[in-house]
């Protein structure tokens, strides 16, 4: 009798767990966790992440099974090849169909093989080649950094001068901003004189290429890449006697900036996207709030929101299109999930995706003025009025 009551008792544990078990949906990360862009690897991973947790609080159910999410990250150092390289173990070895790739160079690599390998592949990076090359499989996660380049321009130029000397980094992202700011600056009537990209992830002092540019006079200089070396080459400048503005391109973030550099002091007159602790629409202050409490204080940069919002998107099109495994279902879906997304998952306000699958995102741009950040917000073509 004994023996029948505990094997009754087990299959019904055994059923019970059974219809509450939870399977693993993967979405992977390649970026770089070390060396100088570390520091803007975490922030996107750290995004994802809480992305993650927050789902993981309330299990999805998708086509009758209940998941649990977990990120995948690999180490890719910046690097393009390895980027290439993490995509296949991510595919392969860990079945993730969805995998996420914070610079450009490395997103370009993994558009080699991404649709081949049936992954779908969330870039972050705001070159529109990302999503104009054709790749079905691709969604961009933040705006097109072009539609910053005028409002940087005239900013700067209004109140600065009309000299601009480039001194960005010389990866891959940085070379397609700097191309597309000479031409804007010189038709706004602008003069670039000094030209000298850096190589921001290997250096540490940057004192004899700052000086480079510094000797021709510039008004404005033009800097960029990751924050940390971005808020050097900013320091740098000032204390060989540079009084002129920065436009920063939307790589580096002004808070992070402002740590290195010991306040927005040393930053007067510098051009860039408004940080998101900066952002007091009540989504993002919202979404500061609980980052703060989750991270020990930190303020969240807009690579962690937008990439939290990615993640809430990817799991909400998983949904709609009933599957965890379809990259090109999944992919089909992510406009809608966008557009549907509640606004605590949404703190960046992403109003969906254009026809290409770049993010429509109503951007901030900010200026320091008098040692404060000052906003103005960009509408996006095809956001909605």
């Amino acid at each position: 009798m004994q023996k029948r009551f505990n094997a009754a008792a087990l299959a019904l544990t055994f059923a019970v767990s059974g219809a509450y078990a939870q399977e693993t949906i993967k979405i992977g990360y390649s970026g770089p966790l070390s060396g100088g862009a570390a520091l803007y690897g975490k922030n996107v991973l750290s995004g994802m992440q809480m992305a993650a947790e927050e789902i993981n609080a309330k299990p999805v159910e998708i086509a009758g099974k209940r998941y649990k999410v977990e990120v995948v990250a690999l180490d890719d150092k910046y690097n393009p090849s390895e980027t290439g390289i993490n995509l296949q173990r991510l595919v392969q070895q860990h079945k993730t169909a969805v995998v996420l790739v914070p610079h450009s160079g490395g997103v370009f690599a993994a558009q080699a093989a991404n649709e081949k390998l049936k992954v779908l592949l969330l870039a972050y990076t705001s070159l529109p080649q990302a999503t104009e090359r054709g790749n079905k499989l691709t969604v961009r996660i933040p705006p097109d950094f072009t539609t910053y380049i005028s409002p940087f321009v005239k900013t700067a130029m209004s109140k600065y001068g009309k000299n601009v000397a480039l001194a960005q980094a010389d990866h891959d992202y940085a070379k397609a901003w700097s191309a597309a700011f000479k031409p804007a600056w010189e038709a706004a009537g602008g003069k670039v004189v000094a030209d000298n990209p850096m190589s921001y992830n290997k250096a540490a002092d940057f004192y004899s290429g700052v000086s480079r540019v510094i000797q021709a006079k510039p008004d404005v200089l033009f800097i960029g890449g990751a924050s940390e070396p971005t808020a050097l080459v900013a320091k740098q400048a000032r204390e060989l006697g540079f009084k002129g503005a920065f436009i920063v391109l939307d790589q580096a973030k002004l808070d992070e900036m402002a740590k290195v550099t010991g306040g927005y002091g040393a930053l007067e007159g510098a051009v860039g996207v408004m940080p998101m602790s900066g952002d007091d629409r009540p989504d993002a202050a919202a979404f500061t709030a609980r980052y703060r409490k989750a991270n020990e204080g930190r303020d969240p940069s807009s690579e962690v929101a937008l990439n939290y919002s990615a993640v809430h998107a990817t799991i909400a099109a998983m949904k709609l299109a009933g599957t965890t495994s379809d990259a090109t279902a999944i992919r089909g879906q992510m406009d809608k999930a966008y557009r549907s997304l509640p606004g605590q998952y949404n703190p960046a306000s992403v109003e969906g995706l254009d026809a290409n699958g770049g993010a429509i995102v109503n951007a901030i741009v900010a200026s320091v003025e008098n040692g404060k950040l000052k906003g103005q917000l960009l509408r996006a073509a095809g956001s909605a009025q």
